[in-house]
């Protein structure tokens, strides 16, 4: 007995036929290698999810070396504070991607102590004049 799709499961089935496509053309050749067998969209949705993100013990692992690398960050010897800025940047962002975010005032807190001893007459001038919330 043959079984008739419905307006529901064809337009379904074609909106899972484009997505896959779309999917497709995006993947280089080793990543399609490792998604090819999933059968709809969704499946290759989470097999990208899982290949790309891990699990929830990498990405444990992932903040903790993130937030580690917070902890640690000093401005280096002839950095100028625009190299620093962008390295400090860049930490933010991955913290922020791993789902760890700092409000204003905890971020330019956390750069004052960064900073190294030649710069601690500016950094109390800022502590002093400026709301830290506002930075």
């Amino acid at each position: 007995m043959r079984h008739e799709y419905t307006n529901e499961e064809k337009k379904k089935a074609n909106l899972d036929n484009v997505a896959r496509d779309i999917l497709y053309k995006t993947l280089d050749k080793n990543m399609f290698s490792k998604i090819k067998t999933c059968a709809t969209a969704k499946e290759i949705w989470e097999k990208l999810i899982q290949i790309c993100e891990g699990n929830d013990e990498t990405k444990e692992n992932k903040l903790t070396v993130a937030q580690q690398k917070y902890e640690s960050i000093k401005m280096r010897k002839g950095e100028t504070m625009t190299e620093f800025d962008e390295r400090f940047s860049v930490v933010v962002i991955e913290l922020t991607s791993l789902g760890k975010e700092y409000s204003n005032r905890e971020l330019a807190l956390k750069v004052m102590r960064a900073l190294p001893r030649e710069w601690d007459v500016k950094t109390m001038a800022m502590h002093e004049s400026k709301d830290l919330n506002k930075l």
